[in-house]
């Protein structure tokens, strides 16, 4: 079953790309002041941050939040919509 996801703006997007994109914006101290979770702030990695948003929704919650309002934030400074606007590289 192939279920169209209009409203939903991360359709499409893995986990693991959306935690990609944030830390090539904003690193990873910054994600760590932004969203108080050890496996930012201590010792950050991928791969352990990765399983623990996969094992905890209220985290992984703040971090496509947080996505969210970035892409929108970028998007606004560059005259783009949504998805259109490309994190990395922008302005910090």
């Amino acid at each position: 079953m192939n279920n169209p996801q209009p409203n939903n703006p991360l359709h499409g997007l893995s986990l693991a790309r959306i935690l990609t994109e944030l830390v090539a914006h904003l690193g990873w101290a910054a994600l760590g002041q932004r969203i108080r979770i050890r496996c930012f702030t201590h010792e950050p990695g991928m791969a352990s941050s990765l399983k623990f948003l996969r094992r905890t929704p209220w985290a992984r919650e703040q971090v496509e939040a947080l996505y969210l309002d970035t892409v929108h934030a970028v998007a606004g400074r560059n005259g783009m919509t949504g998805r259109d606007a490309p994190l990395k590289g922008a302005d910090k």
